[in-house]
């Protein structure tokens, strides 16, 4: 795969139809994988694809990297969970379908570990979107890399995430919020979930808008749940699962509890899964006299 991976890049740079392939390279330690963005025919070698490839490289197409989208039209390797926010991002009239080249990688799981990797890619060392991946075999793609995996995701969701979704919607209400204030009073406010985030590409976060002041700057319990819950209702409909947030987090406060279970919500809701189609929009962002109206109370 990287050997296809590198003369793809080659060709596109050399031909000119891209101006920067935005993939993975190894660190200088060898340990991880890290961003790399290629501008020279003659550095494609330099790319590498394998399990530790975990990093979603599509917040490098937004906003937030104006540096990137100067150097002229990308081309970025995607695996199936990341192509899924480009697709988002594309809905939402980030930028346009054809702005850029989308080469995509078969994809088998990954793991955050590099002993855990050559120890052999074993399931239960994968996160749980990878237990749950329906993408293995990307959707959207220019070109795709990599044999056709025969994984199917369970008819069920199943992993940690959802286990625990399913313990605390069991729970009583005063046990989930105990959990919550919990978990939330160990957030620091730095903002390395949204930075991680593709899909959180605001110019300015509500977060530094402070007339009126919307959320407390500092580390406090009324702050922080504030600011966690804010962000997760502006994700709703949009959030793909790709596990960013939760990674990037230095406490490891359980995102992906909320943003599953508010792509549950959607998905009851709306029957609505984002990332997968960019000719349909979110269901926030548009009416349907056939949605429903349960929730009207």
């Amino acid at each position: 795969m990287e050997n296809k991976l590198r003369e793809k890049a080659k060709e596109l740079l050399t031909s000119g139809e891209v101006k920067v392939v935005i993939g993975y390279g190894w660190n200088r330690a060898r340990t991880k994988t890290t961003p790399v963005f290629i501008t020279d025919p003659a550095e494609a070698d330099n790319l590498v694809f394998n399990p530790l490839c975990v990093n979603n490289l599509s917040v490098y197409l937004t906003r937030k990297f104006k540096d990137i989208q100067a150097l002229g039209r990308p081309a970025i390797v995607a695996k199936g969970c990341d192509i899924k926010n480009i697709v988002v991002l594309i809905t939402e009239a980030q930028f346009k379908r054809e702005d850029v080249f989308i080469i995509g990688m078969t994809c088998n799981g990954v793991v955050y570990r590099q002993e855990l990797w050559q120890g052999g890619l074993k399931p239960e060392i994968m996160p749980t979107k990878c237990h749950n991946c329906d993408v293995r075999n990307p959707h959207v793609a220019d070109f795709v890399i990599g044999e056709k995996s025969a994984f199917t995701s369970p008819e069920a969701p199943t992993g940690m995430v959802f286990d625990k979704i399913k313990a605390l919607d069991a729970a009583p209400q005063s046990e989930k919020w105990a959990f919550w204030i919990n978990e939330f009073s160990r957030c620091v406010k730095c903002y390395a979930c949204r930075q991680v985030c593709s899909l959180c590409y605001c110019e300015r976060c509500i977060t530094e808008k402070n007339m009126p002041q919307w959320i407390e700057t500092s580390a406090h319990p009324r702050g922080n749940l504030s600011w966690n819950l804010t962000r997760a209702m502006h994700l709703v409909g949009r959030c793909t699962f790709c596990g960013e947030c939760e990674r990037a987090c230095p406490v490891n406060i359980p995102l992906n509890l909320i943003n599953q279970k508010m792509i549950q919500v959607v998905k009851d809701a709306f029957e609505f899964r984002s990332g997968y189609d960019e000719k349909t929009h979110p269901p926030m962002i548009v009416f349907s006299p056939d949605d429903k109206e349960n929730f009207i109370k």
